[in-house]
């Protein structure tokens, strides 16, 4: 079939009920007036002027080209839409997006037939909007989300803080304080850039005012009622990225109803991604629409619940354009079969399970609290040091167990655990489980890991401090994984009481008594499956180019002052200055984060993370500057934020967050 002519719609407004003005980007394919089409939905703050455009128009025209209209929303006080956001995945948030699906489903364009889609912020909204039902929504596809708010996000993980949530609190300070575009809002954009800036909240003191598992995370996890969930879900992640469990998790909940697909893949769309190699992405996705909103019965709905690529004994580098490793699928998704190892007497990892009763063999453990500035960022964006490097420098503060060169391949797919009993002495401490992959000349490589704030080890809701200096058994589950072993390497368990800066670290740090006799280390086998190709993207570079007025740049680096005896982590991202060929619009961010530390001071920590966002035309420039910054006491966490707008050179605008101090939850 001959692709379909299509007509982009630069904005168009979309009033709600309660007056509030949303501006959308449409892509309606030719003569959907006479023969109506279905439709793809995409909600976000991220904007559709400039920040995900890119992405807009590597996806949106294909769609169209294949009689899908596409409809992308910039939620309210984001871009050009009007009001002021209120949060993540609010109520209020949920509720506008239903009333839009009702009104696309309502055009006389429409088949009345919606679909929802979207990466990370827009993933996450896909299931929780479709767990409320709204009748026109009839299937998703969630990419880089969650089906668990508190678990397995930006802000705790088993009861650890992230510093994750820091930074992720000044991007959406940075991103929220961007100015609507003149040449759409017209001479309004000032009033209701002021407005923003004025109102917009500090997204970091709610978070932090919720630091168990209750009803505000609750709120929005899909997890809470698997049951209740009944629209079709393709669920899709990348092992690079930190929200790698969520396809096994919706196929476990879920059943028939989601299918899994993971790849190689940082936080990116399948077919642009890296590590290569990639997914067409388009073809997916237009077999999932035209099953699911036109009645095709083309076998979208029978593909495999599982389809995974396993890594084939990664190298970690500098860059990782291309991960070897080999495809696979799983008729039907089964918990795996667990490979079973413990800890002998002198420390190497063997087949089988502890010995019972065996007589306590402990060993004190107390990592330097800069261990982990290996583990390179919780969710990435590129294939660089944003990545887990090679994990030997932290291996160097951890307590580390590693089997013989293996005799033969082994390989992986799922959640590894570690099961282990150990002695503390205070309420409660952080433990790190990593799984990592020893090649023969000696590289590690970390292909799992897992944290767990000892006071949570009976979950998230209700913490219970340790009893000092108690005999207490905890598990770790790790996150998933699909990778292979291969002969002659060595399969390494490290465990350490830091991964700092990605975890921050509690109030106190006596360190752990671990009895290695208790030790065992549980993997996944992959078991049976078939080995498949997943087709490629036929156009290998699909993102749009812009106009490039000045370049972007990175660094990250790890700066020891030996003097002071403070180990700081630093960040420094470019995007560069680009203009949309369209549009004449400009723009670019630049991202400055630092955490410090004393690797024997818990309490000496501290992080900020500062965004500058610029826009510009040919005689007109804004620019803000957002800061955000945390540090600690025993008992508080103590944040603050500010935002500085610029029209040209002037200062028009400065409010600060006053310093806000919230009590530490035995975290």
């Amino acid at each position: 079939m001959a692709d379909r002519s299509f007509t982009t719609i630069e904005n168009h407004w979309i009033t709600l009920k309660d007056g509030t003005r949303l501006a959308a980007r449409i892509w309606m394919p030719d003569g959907a007036d006479r023969d109506p089409v279905p439709a793809v939905f995409e909600f976000l703050p991220y904007r559709k002027r400039d920040g995900t455009s890119p992405r807009d128009e590597s996806t949106y025209p294909v769609f169209a080209a294949a009689g899908i209209a596409g409809v992308r929303v910039d939620i309210r006080g984001s871009g050009e839409s009007s009001g002021i956001i209120d949060g993540e995945y609010t109520e209020l948030e949920l509720a506008n997006a239903c009333e839009l699906i009702a009104w696309i489903a309502a055009q006389p364009w429409s088949n009345g037939s919606v679909g929802m889609m979207g990466i990370s912020w827009g993933g996450f909204n896909c299931l929780q909007v479709a767990a409320l039902k709204p009748p026109a929504l009839k299937a998703v596809i969630s990419i880089a989300s969650t089906v668990d708010r508190y678990n397995d996000d930006i802000h705790y993980k088993n009861g650890c803080h992230l510093s994750a949530q820091l930074s992720w609190a000044a991007t959406m300070l940075g991103y929220q304080s961007r100015s609507p575009d003149p040449a759409i809002v017209g001479g309004d954009w000032r009033d209701m850039w002021l407005q923003r800036l004025e109102q917009e909240p500090f997204f970091m003191e709610e978070w932090l005012e919720h630091q168990r598992r209750d009803d505000f995370w609750r709120h929005g996890s899909i997890c809470e009622d698997f049951a209740g969930f009944d629209i079709p879900a393709l669920v899709v992640a990348g092992w690079a990225d930190g929200y790698r469990n969520t396809p096994l998790l919706a196929v476990e909940g879920l059943g028939e109803k989601a299918k899994a697909l993971i790849g190689p893949w940082v936080h990116k769309y399948p077919h642009f991604a890296w590590p290569k190699p990639r997914a067409d992405f388009h073809g997916e996705a237009i077999a999932w629409w035209n099953r699911w909103l036109r009645g095709e019965r083309n076998g979208a709905d029978s593909m495999p619940s599982v389809r995974a690529y396993i890594l084939d004994s990664i190298k970690p580098a500098t860059r990782r354009d291309f991960d070897p490793g080999f495809w696979i699928a799983k008729r039907e998704w089964q918990q795996p079969d667990m490979q079973c190892f413990y800890v002998e007497q002198f420390g190497t990892l063997m087949d089988g399970m502890p010995i019972p009763h065996a007589p306590e063999h402990p060993v004190y453990l107390r990592s330097p609290l800069d261990t982990g500035t290996a583990s390179g960022e919780w969710f990435t964006l590129k294939p660089d040091a944003e990545m887990a490097i090679d994990q030997r420098v932290d291996d160097a503060g951890s307590l580390t167990f590693q089997t013989a060169p293996l005799t033969e391949d082994h390989d992986y797919l799922g959640r590894p655990v570690v099961k282990l009993t150990l002695r503390c002495d205070a309420e409660t401490a952080n433990l790190c489980a990593r799984l990592v992959d020893i090649h023969p000349d000696g590289t590690a490589t970390r292909v799992s890991f897992g944290v767990l704030n000892l006071a949570h080890r009976n979950g998230n809701a209700a913490p219970e401090p340790l009893a000092k200096g108690e005999r207490t058994t905890i598990t770790v589950t790790l996150d998933a994984c699909g990778y292979r072993f291969r002969k002659g390497h060595r399969i390494r368990l490290s465990l350490s009481t830091a991964y700092w800066p990605m975890v921050l670290p509690p109030p106190e740090d006596p360190g752990l008594t671990i009895d290695l006799a208790s030790i065992g280390l549980a993997l996944p086998r992959l078991g049976a499956h078939e080995l498949i190709d997943v087709k490629q993207p036929d156009n290998p570079d699909p993102l749009p180019k812009y106009v490039e007025h000045a370049p972007g740049s990175t660094k990250r680096q790890v700066v020891r002052d030996l003097s002071a005896g403070r180990t700081r982590y630093e960040i420094h991202e470019d995007t560069g200055l680009f203009e949309h060929p369209g549009t004449g619009l400009s723009t670019r961010q630049l991202r400055k984060e630092v955490w410090s530390i004393a690797p024997d001071d818990p309490l000496s920590m501290t992080g900020i993370s500062t965004w500058t966002c610029d826009m510009q035309r040919p005689g007109w420039f804004v620019r803000t500057v957002a800061a955000s910054s945390i540090s600690c006491t025993a008992t508080d966490w103590i944040v603050s934020a500010s935002v500085i707008a610029y029209e040209g050179e002037t200062e028009i605008f400065r409010k600060i967050f006053q310093e806000k101090r919230i009590a530490r939850d035995l975290m």
